[in-house]
């Protein structure tokens, strides 16, 4: 099978599995508990911490361990909002945010937030003077990724900040769970508050994440019980997914660099193969975007029976966010952007990661074009019958 469904989840790297396996064989012990197991656990949790918060440039308090971006998107939204809500009810979002930052928007909207969407272009992006002007001052939050994981649009979050950072009180949130390994991250200069990752989109464990949390910034955990991490997020942690998710982290922001410069090289291949087929256009913004992620529609296709064919080749594609496979609704994210619904129904997303092999790109760019020519052909010929008919 060749893989390039990169964007939905990545392969363990080996090095994040070689340091997890003694916390799960060996060190296991609960990091709550006072004794040498415990300890030596506690001693495991707190590199991950520091490596961590010396990968992204932070302080090892900002780090908060959970099991993955839903919750961190979660506990960052839901804990700010409640934190804030003496002081406004009213949360400014972007149209195209991921289901884990819209849903819980609005499951807050049931208890009498405000929420606002703001509208994005053709190519996805968010303008920041449309977010500034949709602050009032009875709003506490702003949302808004930094890469979309449909189409890979970059967002111009240091902008919005900057014009967030105008209005006394107003936290900012990222979902940057698509940004490790693939564009350069800053947290500071980033400007936000609360920056949500995930492990397993850049070679770490499933069921591990981090929320970065800007010291100074309140916000009421959303799972009770213990004292683990700071009050902030209670329950027995995963060290060893803690760790792996730590190893993984660094060595993607260190060589973020070559490997997206890689990955661009390789996505232009692929689309300069897609690109020339009759009926496929491309979304997503030309240039400010992921460097692996290419994303297209094939006009009178949809998009589920496109991955099924390249599936039968040998070919791991998705029609989009992995969250959303088997909904019967068009994206949310391209109809966003301007695209019919049922143009939006032939979404097709391919999105490379650092093991993709050139030789995998080479016989992709060779099936890709000649499954989706078919497809449309055939879509096309059914059309004429029925017209004829």
């Amino acid at each position: 099978m060749i893989y390039l469904d990169h964007a939905a989840t990545t392969p363990l790297r080996p090095e994040a599995l070689e340091a997890m396996l003694p916390l799960l064989t060996e060190t296991y012990g609960n990091p709550s508990s006072p004794h040498a197991a415990g300890r030596r656990a506690r001693a495991a949790l707190d590199d991950a911490h520091d490596r961590v918060a010396q990968a992204l440039g932070v302080q090892s308090r900002e780090v908060v361990f959970t099991s993955g971006g839903t919750e961190s998107n979660n506990l960052a939204l839901k804990g700010a909002a409640w934190a804030g809500r003496s002081r406004g009810q009213r949360i400014v979002t972007s149209a195209v945010e991921h289901h884990a930052v819209r849903h819980a928007l609005a499951h807050l909207e049931k208890f009498g937030f405000e929420i606002v969407e703001v509208p994005v272009d053709a190519t996805g992006l968010v303008d920041p003077d449309a977010v500034e002007a949709a602050l009032t001052d009875r709003t506490i939050l702003v949302s808004v990724m930094l890469a979309n994981n449909e189409v890979g649009t970059i967002q111009p979050i240091a902008q919005i900040a900057e014009r967030v950072r105008r209005r006394r009180g107003v936290l900012l949130h990222v979902d940057a769970v698509q940004a490790p390994g693939a564009v350069p991250l800053d947290l500071q200069g980033l400007g936000a508050d609360l920056v949500a990752f995930s492990g397993h989109k850049f070679e770490g464990p499933k069921g591990s994440g981090l929320l970065f949390l800007r010291q100074g910034t309140h916000i009421l955990a959303q799972q009770h019980g213990g004292t683990q991490e700071r009050h902030r997020r209670a329950g027995t942690e995963n060290v060893a997914g803690a760790v792996g998710l730590a190893v993984a982290l660094d060595l993607a922001l260190r060589e973020q660099p070559a490997t997206a410069a890689r990955l661009a090289g390789l996505r232009g291949r692929l689309e300069a193969a897609v690109g020339a087929i009759a009926g496929v256009a491309l979304t997503g913004h030309p240039l400010d975007r992921l460097p692996g992620l290419l994303s297209l529609l094939v006009s009178g296709v949809d998009g589920a029976d496109g991955v099924a064919a390249l599936d039968l080749e040998g070919i791991a594609v998705s029609v989009g966010s992995a969250c959303t496979t088997g909904s019967l609704e068009p994206s949310h994210v391209l109809t966003a952007m301007g695209y019919p619904a049922e143009s939006a129904r032939g979404a097709l997303r391919v999105s490379l990661g650092r093991t993709t092999t050139d030789d995998e790109v080479d016989r992709a760019a060779e099936v890709i074009p000649v499954t989706l020519a078919r497809l449309g052909a055939a879509a096309r010929a059914v059309g004429t019958i029925g017209a004829v008919a």
